[in-house]
């Protein structure tokens, strides 16, 4: 019934055979107060399971193995990363200033200094000083914090493996990542072909790699290149029917991101890399030489969800400062008074950052892929959930599915 005790006494088989113990001594070592879950049926609710995840783990093996995989994928991807001349390091989680960046942090205050500080959105920019320094080679697995909603592929905190690699670019990542993908599966899952959910998905074959306009011409039919002017872009959306979010601001960059979103995500199921991003959506990424308009930017995605993103390191002190003015200058016209230039970090790049690529992935959605798991609450032991309403108020527990949903 769930009570923990202890034997002492010794060991003998019994007539048939079977090891047993002669017990002299039996003692209560903890007194089950709550009955656990019918052994036949096990705990299947989604709710129960991932607020009480001790009683899913006592109840479901699987589940335990589960988490067992992913402690074995954080220890091979340590070992790839290491094997190739690495660096593992720890930066900050509590950060003096919020950047100006899209995701919307959480605020806490620190007393001693009287001061708001905000907790982590990404590692990237410490991590990038440590290139300035010195460090050819770093990377590190940090918990990052995000201010906004939760769905099958989100939670507010997650953990992301952030690489940076002096003296290569965005090709060098590129290759980078599909060696340690298919390194993982074969170490992991035993072959480089697996199946998550119901789809074989070829990790061992080499990856498509499109532009995002040449992916969005294959996908949705419309040609970039054919935009002589914005607002021949901004037309094209709207006779398609593809809502550009900035409006008559809206450049072809702008467009050419809305009709990926509209038309190209969803059909990449086979892992896929997708290359040199605009501008407008790219604030730390340096410009393609030969066309301005984009940069040195991919993603890369699997079951038609990204899984990593990574860029040619923009190492011009000028041009980073002059980004990341126009990104708060953008926040302000939204009405978002937060957001700040990180000064401390154009200064860094003032001294001079060697040309670098980077790559950030998230481990979770990774450990999804790898372990089958249909929503990230499956591969975290402690997922945040909406609190339960105390007894009295009359209120409806909410199930993980309605919380999915909002």
């Amino acid at each position: 019934i769930g009570d923990i005790v202890g034997v002492k006494g010794f060991v003998f088989r019994t007539r048939k055979g079977e090891i047993s113990i002669h017990a002299t001594e039996i003692t209560m070592l903890s007194k089950s107060l709550l009955p656990l879950p019918e052994k036949w049926h096990g705990l299947k609710d989604q709710d129960t399971r991932y607020r009480q995840r001790y009683l899913d783990l006592i109840v479901n093996p699987d589940v335990k193995q589960t988490f067992v995989t992913r402690s074995q994928i954080l220890r091979e991807i340590r070992a790839y990363l290491d094997g190739i001349g690495y660096l593992e390091v720890e930066t900050p989680v509590l950060l003096p200033l919020q950047i100006a960046a899209a995701a919307k942090p959480f605020v806490t205050h620190h007393n001693t200094l009287d001061m708001d500080m905000f907790l982590r959105i990404e590692t990237e920019l410490n991590l990038k000083k440590l290139i300035v320094g010195g460090f050819d080679r770093v990377y590190e697995v940090g918990r990052i914090f995000r201010n906004e909603g939760m769905d099958p592929s989100h939670n507010p905190e997650f953990t992301s493996i952030e690489m940076y690699q002096a003296y290569t670019d965005y090709h060098g990542m590129m290759d980078l990542i599909e060696d340690m993908y298919r390194t993982l599966a074969k170490k992991i899952c035993g072959k480089d072909i697996i199946s998550y959910q119901g789809t074989d998905i070829r990790l061992g074959e080499p990856w498509e790699r499109l532009t995002m306009a040449e992916a969005v011409k294959k996908y949705a039919g419309v040609d970039y290149n054919d935009w002589a002017t914005d607002a021949d872009a901004r037309a094209c959306a709207k006779e398609k029917g593809v809502e550009v979010e900035e409006g008559e601001n809206a450049t072809k960059g702008h467009v050419l991101i809305a009709f990926f979103d509209a038309f190209v995500e969803e059909q990449l199921i086979q892992p896929t890399i997708i290359y040199d991003y605009p501008v407008e959506n790219s604030p730390l990424a340096k410009r393609k030489p030969e066309n301005p308009a984009f940069t040195e930017r991919f993603e890369y995605f699997i079951y038609a969800r990204e899984m990593g993103n990574a860029f040619s390191e923009l190492n011009d002190p000028v041009d980073q400062k002059e980004r990341f003015v126009k990104q708060v200058e953008a926040r302000r016209a939204l009405g978002d008074t937060t957001g700040e230039v990180d000064e401390d970090f154009v200064t860094a790049l003032e001294y001079g950052m060697p040309p670098t690529g980077g790559l950030g992935l998230g481990l979770d959605r990774l450990v999804m892929l790898l372990t089958d798991s249909a929503s990230i609450r499956d591969v975290l032991l402690f997922p945040t959930m909406r609190p339960l309403p105390k007894l009295g108020q009359g209120q409806e527990e909410d199930t993980a599915e309605e919380e999915t949903e909002a």
